[in-house]
């Protein structure tokens, strides 16, 4: 048989995938490395850190499956969005990687927001205004740190520095690109007032390539170090999320992808641009005639991860003595609550929020509490709430795109079954669970098959993707849905002008506590 290997880069791991020429999975490695959060806003990551945990994967995927030689045919990415690394003119990183749940340009898409200029931007690179963009995140380093603006000759993501580690050019491929704000989906090439804004010149970026580009000529010490042949091909890829999409086969028209993992999104594919004239959602490009318009949000696993840590400690306790998953443990005491949670609502806004409100200063708040109201109570609403979330931004999304015909769902989620039919009762619809390991990398897995000829089409994808689980809509829950979903939109809107004022208070208080410690 013939193998490629599908990379992940994502937030907090490089997930190694290696697949056979039918796609199934025939090695696995997921190595971790740590995200910098000094600061409420702040969140970066080292890209030495990075490229050893996808070096690491790649030994070990490859060392444990022992394959002939010239079977492994080429390797191929997916990578998180909106990245940002400051490089001098010897490609030496001055910053370190600022990720996409970075908010300290708050103030500069707030900026770009009130002066009209961010709608016209996002009409023309498909990307809202936020301060996950590269675009103010630039803007924020010359304002607040024009020392390392003046030195910086490159302005990459995480991915095209570790290619350059490896192979010695710099390109990055048009989906990575759009993501950045700086990039133009209907001329395909960097936008003159995008550039204008940031205050950089087209020469301080990589040069494009379609996502289906082949890298070949691998630095000598890093293929021997890996175990394979220089010349095999890497191919360049795409954004995490289109190739979610692509993963679990959510490629055909009306086909919705619903993923929950540490974020969150909903995302669906048409065959050219897509604008939201309210600005709420994105759009990316997959491939040729593959666009995907959708939904982010901050707010997924972690969500249950900060309830399981802060609210849940004895809870957790027991977990490890019990020598059973937390998280389970917490599930099973959320399903005993009855949908709605007893009128008990969760605005999930623990790390500001991407769609549908962008608004990087938005914060989570518990409405409705009585003393009757349990922990599981709370439990079972910071659930409902992170799939209320998501269902704003497909009531959103079907502005754009129209009603879905199906919705496939994945991620970390939806190895739980209360989850996966709490899904199906807030959007009333069928919800199915491919099959497929680690959707994004088979995504990536499948666009390298057909840069290299391997498959004829990316629908193609088919016939590595089954269903393990379908649910239906439980009316008693949905009813329930119906009446509360209506109570969370409203509340998060009339939130709004608060969360400002409270973030602010909180940023002033945290630099008094720093100063403090200096």
């Amino acid at each position: 048989m013939d193998y490629v290997i599908g990379v992940d880069i994502g937030t907090t791991s490089v997930k190694t995938v290696l697949y056979d020429d039918e796609g199934a999975v025939k090695g696995y490695s997921n190595d971790l490395y740590d995200l910098y959060q000094d600061t409420a806003d702040m969140a970066e990551e080292d890209p030495e850190e990075i490229f050893s945990a996808m070096i690491q994967g790649l030994q070990k995927v490859l060392e444990k499956a022992d394959l002939q030689q010239g079977t492994l045919k080429g390797i191929s990415y997916s990578c998180a969005m909106h990245s940002l690394i400051c490089l001098d003119e010897d490609h030496k990183p001055l910053t370190r990687a600022i990720t996409w749940a970075d908010n300290r340009a708050v103030s500069y898409a707030d900026e770009l927001k009130k002066n009209g200029i961010g709608m016209e931007l996002y009409k023309k690179t498909g990307v809202p205004t936020h301060p996950m963009t590269p675009l103010t995140k630039i803007m924020w380093i010359k304002n607040e740190h024009p020392e390392i603006f003046k030195k910086t000759r490159w302005f990459v993501g995480i991915k095209e520095y570790i290619n350059y580690k490896l192979f010695g050019v710099l390109k990055e491929d048009y989906s990575i690109a759009n993501a950045t704000a700086l990039f133009n989906i209907f001329t395909m090439d960097w936008d003159d007032q995008a550039l204008e804004v940031a205050g950089i010149s087209r020469e301080q970026l990589p040069e494009l390539v379609d996502t289906d580009y082949q890298l070949t000529g691998m630095n000598d010490h890093y293929a021997n170090m890996i175990g394979i042949d220089k010349q095999t091909p890497f191919i360049i890829g795409a954004s995490d999320g289109p190739l979610a999409n692509l993963g679990v086969n959510a490629i055909k028209p009306g086909v919705i992808a619903v993923t929950i993992g540490t974020s969150g999104a909903v995302r669906v594919v048409t065959d050219k641009p897509k604008i939201d004239p309210k600005g709420r959602v994105f759009c990316y490009y997959l491939s040729k005639n593959m666009w995907v318009v959708g939904g982010p949000v901050n707010n997924g696993g972690i969500v249950f991860r900060w309830v399981r840590d802060q609210l849940c400690a004895p809870e957790k306790v027991t977990a490890e003595q019990m020598h059973v998953d937390a998280y389970d443990l917490l599930t099973k005491m959320a399903a005993e609550i009855p949908a709605g949670s007893n009128g008990l609502i969760f605005l999930p806004f623990l790390g500001g929020e991407r769609a549908p409100i962008w608004d990087a200063d938005a914060r989570g708040t518990f409405f409705g509490l009585t003393r009757q109201h349990t922990r599981a109570h709370m439990i079972r609403a910071a659930l409902e709430g992170i799939v209320y979330n998501l269902y704003t931004v497909a009531l959103a999304l079907e502005e754009v795109v129209g009603e879905p015909t199906s919705i496939q769902a994945t991620g970390g989620f939806a190895r739980s079954e209360l989850w996966r039919q709490m899904l199906a009762d807030i959007f009333e619809h069928d919800v199915n669970i491919p099959e497929s390991f680690e959707g994004t990398a088979l995504g990536a897995a499948t666009l390298g098959m057909y840069s290299l000829g391997m498959i004829d089409s990316l629908y193609d994808v088919h016939k590595f993707v089954g269903v393990t689980n379908k649910h239906h809509p439980n009316q008693e829950n949905y009813e329930a849905y119906r009446q509360l979903v209506p109570i969370y939109i409203r509340l998060s809107r009339y939130l709004q002008p608060e969360y400002k004022n409270i973030a602010t208070y909180q940023r002033e208080q945290e630099a008094d506590e720093l100063n403090q410690n200096k």
